[in-house]
């Protein structure tokens, strides 16, 4: 069994969190925009479903790996961001 974990969106990643899907995360939080008010940043939470990664943002972006071990970004579960 493995355990999930949550980190602020922009923050060091937890070493749980494999560097196939640490690729897509960092991408995710490069195009989230600095808030001017001041904000919170939304947070991640990992999961592992089956023995694969998964990491949800608050704002429903998933990020998981394909077939392929790559990342993908979708929304909600549903079709892949281009």
């Amino acid at each position: 069994m493995q355990l999930g974990t949550r980190w602020t969106s922009g923050a060091q990643l937890p070493a749980a969190v494999p560097e196939a899907l640490a690729v897509g995360i960092r991408a995710v939080d490069e195009a989230i925009p600095l808030d001017e008010l001041g904000q919170p940043r939304p947070r991640w939470t990992l999961t592992w479903l089956e023995g694969r990664p998964i990491a949800e943002l608050d704002t429903g972006v998933v990020v998981s790996l394909n077939a392929d071990g790559v990342a993908e970004v979708t929304y909600d579960g549903g079709d892949a961001f281009a």
